[in-house]
């Protein structure tokens, strides 16, 4: 009897949570699969709406969520391998390129009704110039987040300060070619307009030149690094993207900030549907809760970028939509640009470019064109004293075998 109990008892413990499995995947009508950019959706973590969850929940689609972390490796996923998502959020030059290369669905927008909520300068753009591709999830510029205590307030004015011998191992650069590279164009003499397509290998020469100029006065190049550098003030000034350096603010009140007065790059991340959908309703409808406005406010107060959706908008706080470098006036937002897609040649030297000029070998070159001249005097230096070493070793040689034989002599003689 205790052994058929046990029997039965040892039956339900292994069939109980496989049918409270089945139950909780019976709770799901579909699913959609979305790939963002990590830490870039507002989570639930510290109070703040779980976007994933309050979608499930509402639709009953399951997201099956992950992440990139460059535009690149999202866009080789797409190329290269079986993977289906129907949902993305690359930046503007990467929906440019996917749209010319007809990796993306045109938009249903009678599903997408909040749709209106989006301002009207985000409905079209250089990157989508029809507006049937994308849907403008955030932007924002890149500034120049600097330490007042290092630092003078008020002397930092524009990306020069970035090559100033002042700052010297106070400096942090931006560790991808793209943002680095832009910048370097804008201080060359006359400055290279970094948001065009059609910039040349001579252009980037330039830029590159003027990046080893500046690489004797940097602390290091940096990504995510950059707030350890500045959070902790172990670094004086460094070019970031506007929402984390106000995240940088707040966790070091020795920081402030500066708009370059050269104008900045103004970049957009855009919500699309690739080619490879599986789901294409349920990725606009994932698209269209997105567009609602109290889902638009929690993701812009959690990744701290700009929302480019007016009802969202004008739910936040006066201290954000007042902050100029969340949201920089339209006079200033005039100045910027925004990144182009740009041949793939001329990418892939840009990267090779970077690299020579983050690199020692690239001064090492420079020093050794610079001093050949003097290598080369070194060398008929050494090579004098050796001929007369040997010259001197050769001599004595000889006085000493003809005094050998003159010894010998006056021996004989004896």
């Amino acid at each position: 009897m205790k052994r058929t109990v046990c029997v039965i008892l040892c039956l339900i413990m292994l069939i109980l949570p496989l049918s409270l499995a089945g139950c909780s995947t019976s709770e799901f009508e579909g699913e959609i699969n979305v790939y963002n950019w990590g830490e870039y959706i507002s989570n639930g973590d510290d109070g703040t709406l779980d976007v994933i969850d309050e979608f499930e929940k509402k639709y009953k689609i399951k997201v099956n969520y992950t992440n990139f972390e460059t535009n690149e490796e999202m866009y080789n996923i797409l190329s290269n391998s079986n993977s289906s998502y129907d949902v993305i959020i690359p930046s503007d030059y990467m929906v440019s390129r996917l749209r010319e290369e007809g990796m993306l669905e045109k938009i249903d927008f009678e599903n997408v009704p909040n749709y209106k909520n989006i301002m009207d300068k985000f409905k079209t753009s250089s990157y989508d110039p029809t507006g049937e591709y994308s849907v403008a999830y955030s932007w924002g510029i890149v500034a120049l987040a600097y330490n007042k205590k290092m630092i003078e307030e008020g002397s930092v004015k524009g990306f020069s300060s970035l090559w100033d011998e002042e700052n010297k191992g106070k400096i942090l650069m931006f560790n991808n070619s793209r943002d680095a590279m832009a910048i370097a164009m804008q201080l060359c003499d006359p400055p290279i307009d970094p948001g065009s397509s059609s910039f040349t290998t001579d252009d980037i020469d330039e830029a590159t030149n003027k990046l080893i100029e500046q690489k004797p006065l940097l602390k290091k190049y940096v990504m995510d690094q950059v707030f350890t550098e500045m959070e902790s003030s172990q670094a004086a000034i460094a070019p970031y993207y506007a929402g984390d350096i106000y995240t940088m603010m707040l966790n070091n009140e020795d920081l402030t900030y500066c708009l370059p007065q050269e104008g900045s790059n103004l970049f957009v991340d855009a919500m699309c549907i690739p080619t490879c959908c599986q789901n294409k309703e349920y990725a606009e409808l994932f698209i269209n809760f997105m567009c609602d406005p109290i889902v638009a406010k929690a993701n812009a107060e959690y990744i701290g970028y700009a929302t480019p959706n007016s009802e969202a908008h004008d739910l936040l706080d006066d201290e954000i939509k007042n902050c100029e470098l969340i949201y920089p006036p339209d006079d200033y937002v005039e100045k910027c640009y925004t990144f182009s897609n740009i041949p793939n040649d001329i990418y892939v030297y840009m990267q090779e470019k970077f690299v020579k000029a983050c690199s020692s070998s690239a001064e090492v070159t420079d020093i050794e064109s610079d001093d050949a001249g003097s290598n080369i005097i070194y060398t008929i230096i050494v090579c004098i004293l050796l001929a007369i070493i040997i010259i001197a070793t050769i001599t004595m040689l000889t006085l000493n075998i003809i005094r050998a034989v003159k010894n010998r002599g006056r021996i004989q003689k004896r």
